[in-house]
């Protein structure tokens, strides 16, 4: 083969190697705006204790652990090298919304509580307001039983009742067999 012919055959494969990686390219590109276009969907993602601030309220000075613990619920964070204080940590990312983040730390005086440091604090009413994500389920159903409904609901045991069933057998059929 000549030099001129092998040039050329080189060229003309780097030509097609070139177009292919362009065509990658934008390939890839294309791609990627077709990704774009469609939402992934992503849970609600609760995490930790929700403390409300009618929890936070009925803390007193003076209260022992287990009160604490019956107000507040157990701690998510304990730790060993500060036994006197306790962490309630709370997060919820939802998608599109801004991550809500809390923390409510409690000291303890021995087995007694001496102070609480708390974020601003939603109201339990406030809190469940925010769990709404928007988004309706269709018409609600009617929660309400007819008096002819309740007639026949009432009748159903009776009928029932009078139907003759057969008598259950003595004895059933081993589960498995005895040879061994």
């Amino acid at each position: 083969m000549s030099k001129s012919l092998l040039r050329s055959a080189r060229l003309t494969l780097s030509g097609f190697l070139l177009f292919g990686l362009a065509a990658c390219g934008s390939l890839d590109q294309a791609s990627n705006q077709v990704v774009g276009l469609v939402s992934v969907y992503k849970i609600d993602i609760v995490q930790g204790n929700f403390v409300s601030r009618e929890q936070a309220a009925a803390l007193k000075e003076g209260m022992t652990r287990a009160q604490v613990r019956d107000i507040l619920g157990t701690p998510l964070l304990t730790s060993v090298f500060h036994g006197d204080r306790w962490d309630y940590v709370f997060t919820f990312k939802r998608q599109g919304v801004e991550t809500q983040s809390r923390r409510v730390t409690v000291f303890f005086n021995g087995d007694l509580l001496s102070k609480v440091e708390a974020d601003p604090l939603p109201s339990e009413a406030e809190f469940v307001a925010s769990l709404d994500s928007g988004k309706r389920s269709g018409t609600v159903p009617v929660l309400e039983m007819s008096q002819e409904s309740l007639n026949a609901t009432a009748a159903a045991p009776q009928a029932a009742a009078s139907k003759v069933l057969p008598p259950l057998p003595a004895s059933y059929p081993p589960l498995e067999s005895s040879a061994n």
